[in-house]
């Protein structure tokens, strides 16, 4: 949809116009507001792990569970952080730093034969946040992963039929700005088969006003 993408540049060049220049690098969001969904029911819940194609500013975190050769491949591959089987313990006593962990990383990875203690150990902090990490066999690449999460968006409903996507910083070039806000919206297209249940789409940066996307 060649249009979409030139209504995407459009609100991009008017969000930077209403956009007053600030003393820090603002966020871009990306906001798509639904309408025939319920949230509420299992049918109108929407979790989408979308690979964007530029970074969002910042890599995202991923932390990986596992021991022995697994952990070292993981650090080797760029993970933020390794669990070891005493940490899961330790964060299955520790519920405070487990939450904050859990709110810190935005993906988790985990050594296959790890997930039964994980989903014991820590399954009620990370389960709600839509985090229980993936299991990775021992015969995987970890780096091609890591490096894909790393710039993997995690877009959820929660109690309103709205999505909301950060999608970048307003020093990234529009057309970057575009591509990744495209790359959102032909994710739930697909998910929702089309956009005709798509309300209406606003880009902002985060102290700027709300810019509508014409679809």
């Amino acid at each position: 949809m060649p249009v979409l993408s030139e209504n995407l540049l459009k609100a991009i060049k008017l969000m930077r116009e209403n956009s007053h220049q600030r003393k820090f690098v603002q966020g871009v969001d990306l906001s798509i507001n639904l309408r025939d969904i319920d949230p509420k029911k299992p049918e109108g819940r929407i979790d989408l792990d979308i690979a964007l194609p530029y970074e969002v500013g910042k890599p995202y975190k991923v932390g990986v569970f596992g021991e022995g050769e697994f952990a070292r491949q993981a650090r080797d591959a760029g993970a933020d952080i390794v669990f070891g089987r005493a940490d899961i313990e330790t964060l299955k006593r520790e519920r405070k730093r487990a939450k904050k962990l859990a709110d810190e990383f935005q993906f988790f990875l985990a050594q296959a034969d790890f997930m039964v203690m994980i989903g014991k150990a820590l399954g009620p902090v990370l389960g709600p946040r839509g985090k229980m990490p993936k299991p990775v066999p021992p015969t995987v690449n970890q780096k091609p992963l890591i490096e894909r999460l790393k710039k993997t968006l995690k877009v959820r409903t929660r109690d309103q039929p709205t999505l909301r996507a950060h999608i970048g910083v307003e020093n990234m070039r529009d057309e970057e700005l575009a591509e990744n806000a495209r790359a959102v919206l032909d994710a739930v297209e697909h998910r929702l088969e089309g956009l005709s249940k798509v309300r209406s789409i606003h880009l902002k940066t985060t102290m700027g006003k709300p810019v509508k996307v014409e679809v």
